[in-house]
């Protein structure tokens, strides 16, 4: 979250908030007072700020609040997805069990955000370590080289390879600084480009059409919507309200936009598995066990269903894709570490073969 461009610290974190939901509903599971219960929390709670809410949240039940409008007090913490379900728990006399099965559901939608994050993060180390090693052989090594040669080669003119390692060697020793910041400045101008509702919009769509982890992005998409949704429903919303739950939790303003278009369908009478599939989103086999779910009318378990099967998709190509992408950085590494030794052993060989 950030303010006028600086980065705002969040008072608490997906885990703080995993926890707080899944230990209070083992107290109120066992029979322990809600407010009880939540001062309880507050005492073992080690971030002051995240105290400070549990303390305000006891304080607002104490003069009366239902539970539901002390956390909705707190918009920024407790998303419309934890306010909802909590209220549906309350109208229906079983709050233990909602915020058991909301508990299951934040660690499970964060399983997968961490599996896709890893299949990410990954290739984007391995990058960024061959990258300090070749700056570092450029930077220290190859001038090193330079040197030798000229003592060697007396005046002899070096091999095209090694004048074109050489070259690119002076231009990254020389802007050495100079780099650096290019790529600092860039980086910087992506993050907040990044921000902006058209970067946004660019950004999305190119995760879920480009090479290789536009087929993940989709799966997690189509786990994240049945996973939410269904949830919500066996929470005991209606279906265009969990609908417009699940389109502000997407995660993607191209899924939110088709979710968007689902809803206004669904107003006008047309089912919801037929309105998914016009969107074009979502894979085929999403659609159609949505379709059995609504013949059978066990919507919200065939959603859980849904949810199991593309997280299981995501698993396997997460490692499909780590297995395929680890080789291909490696040979690359390789390749560009290798020419820059046959580039400097050159004229080495020259002499050599000079000598003899």
């Amino acid at each position: 979250m950030s303010l006028g461009g600086l980065a705002i610290r969040p008072v608490a974190s997906r885990q703080t908030l995993r926890s707080f939901t899944r230990q209070l509903a083992s107290l109120v599971k066992a029979g322990m007072p809600l407010a009880r219960g939540l001062q309880v929390l507050a005492r073992q709670e080690r971030n002051p700020r995240f105290q400070g809410v549990l303390h305000e949240l006891f304080a607002a039940i104490e003069a009366g609040a239902t539970f539901s409008e002390a956390l909705g007090r707190h918009p920024r913490i407790f998303g419309r997805l934890h306010v909802n379900r909590v209220r549906a728990g309350e109208a229906g006399g079983a709050l233990a069990t909602v915020l058991g099965r909301l508990a299951d559901f934040l660690e499970k939608n964060e399983r997968l955000r961490n599996r896709v994050k890893s299949a990410m993060v990954y290739p984007a180390v391995i990058l960024s370590v061959a990258g300090a090693i070749l700056a570092l052989l450029m930077t220290f090594v190859v001038p090193k080289f330079e040197q030798i040669f000229a003592g060697l080669l007396k005046g002899q003119p070096l091999p095209a390879p090694t004048q074109w390692l050489l070259g690119a060697s002076h231009l990254v020793g020389g802007h050495i600084m100079l780099t650096l910041g290019g790529a600092a400045a860039a980086g910087y101008a992506f993050v907040l480009w990044r921000r902006t509702p058209g970067g946004v919009r660019m950004f999305d769509a190119w995760r879920m059409r480009a090479p290789l982890v536009g087929e993940l992005a989709v799966k997690a998409a189509a786990a994240q919507f049945s996973r939410t949704l269904g949830s919500l429903l066996m929470g005991g919303l209606p279906l265009l309200e969990a609908l417009a739950i699940t389109r502000a939790t997407a995660g993607n303003i191209h899924v939110a936009d088709a979710l968007g278009r689902v809803h206004e369908r669904i107003k006008q009478g047309e089912g919801i598995a037929v309105s998914l599939e016009a969107t074009g989103i979502f894979p085929e086999m999403v659609a159609g066990m949505i379709q059995v779910g609504e013949e059978t009318g066990a919507l919200a378990e065939m959603l859980e269903r849904v949810a199991d099967a593309y997280e299981d998709e995501v698993d396997a190509a997460v490692a499909g894709l780590t297995a395929l992408v680890e080789p291909v950085l490696i040979v690359l590494m390789a390749l560009a570490i290798g020419g820059i030794v046959i580039a400097l052993f050159l004229p080495i060989v020259s002499v050599i073969q000079h000598l003899q």
